[in-house]
């Protein structure tokens, strides 16, 4: 999947109560939960945000409480992936269950610029912003198959329900 957008930048330990504060815990379908994504760090990020854009963090994105809940506000304002220098892991397999792309690439974090033009293969992992590409290291056959699937659900019931 190809996609462009815009940088929205962050720094490091992005922590999931930031992503979508405990408040909104109650909320469950991304409809209800995306208008409150990064309320807890940048009220005005969903004003700003475009489906196609992409979110860059530093090191330790998503750290925190294991909710669920995070990724999917991320996803649900229509973010195609997020790159980060590292991932908390739960966040990390989190994203890969709803379907949202995550790619570990230092380089590219160096190099953003918030509010830069950039563009996207997901499937390979490649980024150009600013005249330069950079490589993340692209999903494995398995979690590609996840992420074409849009999920880890949807995954599972095709792959056992054929």
């Amino acid at each position: 999947m190809n996609t462009t957008g815009k940088i929205h930048l962050f720094g490091d330990h992005i922590d999931t109560d930031v992503i979508l504060p405990g408040k909104y815990l109650n909320l469950y379908t991304p409809e209800d939960l995306g208008p409150h994504c990064m309320e807890g760090i940048d009220p005005s990020f969903t004003a700003r945000v475009a489906r196609g854009d992409i979110m860059i963090g530093g090191k330790n994105f998503g750290t925190g409480s294991s909710r669920e809940h995070a990724p999917i506000a991320i996803k649900a304002v229509g973010v195609s992936c997020i790159v980060a220098v590292s991932f908390a892991r739960i966040f990390y397999r989190n994203a890969i269950n709803i379907g949202l792309p995550v790619f570990e690439c230092p380089e590219l974090v160096e190099a953003a610029q918030n509010g830069a033009s950039i563009s996207a293969d997901l499937k390979l992992g490649t980024f150009e912003t600013n005249g330069k590409h950079f490589q993340a290291k692209p999903f494995s056959p398995y979690i590609q198959r996840i992420m074409d699937s849009g999920g880890l659900v949807n995954f599972v019931r095709t792959e056992f329900n054929q």
